[in-house]
């Protein structure tokens, strides 16, 4: 291999390091991952899931609203439902990505720290 190619593959193994932290693997005998969603309390966390339920009955079905009562007196918060997608989303992979297209595709023959 050659030197610019192994500089390349050690830089993205310290890059993958300090990006890649929105999975953590369940354990070495698995090939599953978990995702982390923070909640404050147990209130919280059944309130997601209620939105979520909420949401989910009136996307299959948009005439479920009107004839359920848990629905029609609590609107759906999708900003609730939002935030929590957001916190999902991988913001340090997408860096790793930016770094990873100036490795290769921008500067190919310039390795950065």
């Amino acid at each position: 291999m050659e030197t610019n190619e192994i500089k390349n593959l050690e830089r993205i193994k310290k890059l993958s390091a300090l990006y890649f932290s929105t999975l953590k693997p369940t354990d070495a005998k698995s090939d599953t991952n978990v995702a982390q969603i923070k909640i404050s309390n147990y209130s919280e966390l059944g309130c997601v899931i209620a939105e979520i339920l909420k949401l989910c009955i009136v996307a299959l079905d948009y005439d479920a609203h009107k004839a359920s009562n848990t629905i029609k007196t609590s609107p759906i918060n999708v900003a609730l439902i939002l935030e929590m997608v957001l916190e999902m989303f991988p913001t340090d992979e997408m860096e790793i990505l930016d770094e990873i297209y100036q490795m290769f595709i921008v500067n190919p023959d310039v390795i950065g720290e």
